[in-house]
């Protein structure tokens, strides 16, 4: 179906990588809204978690913050920050969604400055809870615009651990084994990692563009798997889910 911007794109793939029973946590905009469409499409059990210790709330509508008062509206338990932190390093969260001003090719993020640490060009938020999240929790993902700025070939700063290094690196590092970077989503592609060397690789294609465009709006060489898919585009259904019952007033998707 046609007649949905990038953003529609992005949380309706991302969403459909939730599955029922699974727990997931979020922050606000574009993965609260990938969590709340796989509830109303393919995992109404899904438990969604915010830092802030709203842990499986049934969301009225779009929260604009990790403590707004609806991340805990008939929520299983109203917790706090260090209740979802645990849950993390416990291994009971299955995934979560992170973002970051810059990527490298082994998923690592930063979110801390650009430019030099002591007299940065831009100064940003820093880590909050990220870095606990993709630390302990078993797949972590990325949705993100596609371009140089943000797909680097040396981060200005480590903020959130990914594949370290790649290979064995994250595993060595003390990190729990099993977890790490699963999928980076964009409005042009969908990455995965190859298993061995933990490099970055186009697993699929977004409808209208190719391999050389995502590439050229990429910091470094990427990987491709030897056949790219084609990312299935929004359906009519999610669509009209996403639009009329996750996000009406258009705080994420845009009008």
């Amino acid at each position: 179906m046609a007649g949905y911007n990038d953003m529609e794109m992005m949380i309706a793939v991302a969403s459909r990588e939730l599955e029922n029973g699974s727990t997931v946590g979020v922050g606000t905009g574009a993965p609260c809204a990938a969590a709340m469409l796989a509830q109303k499409m393919n995992a109404p059990e899904l438990v969604i978690m915010f830092e802030a210790g709203g842990m499986s709330p049934r969301l009225p509508e779009m929260p604009i913050s990790v403590g707004d008062s609806r991340t805990f509206y008939e929520a299983a338990m109203a917790g706090s920050m260090g209740d979802t932190m645990e849950s993390c390093a416990r291994g009971f969260v299955d995934y979560t969604f992170l973002g970051g001003a810059q990527i490298d090719m082994y998923g690592n993020l930063n979110s801390t400055v650009i430019g030099d640490y002591a007299k940065p060009k831009v100064r940003l938020p820093g880590s909050g809870g990220a870095n606990d999240f993709a630390s302990f929790c078993w797949r972590m993902m990325v949705m993100t615009p596609q371009d140089k700025r943000r797909f680097v070939e040396k981060l200005d700063f480590l903020t959130t651990p990914g594949w370290l290094k790649g290979g064995s690196s994250r595993e060595k590092s003390g990190l729990p084994a099993g977890t790490g970077p699963y999928k980076i989503i964009t409005n042009m592609a969908v990455m995965d990692f190859e298993p061995e060397t933990k490099r970055m690789r186009v697993f699929s294609l977004n409808p209208g563009y190719t391999f050389k465009d995502v590439q050229n709006n990429c910091g470094f060489e990427l990987l491709q798997t030897k056949k790219p898919e084609e990312t299935q585009a929004p359906t009519k259904e999610e669509l009209e889910i996403l639009r009329e019952e996750v996000d009406p007033y258009r705080y994420v998707i845009g009008r």
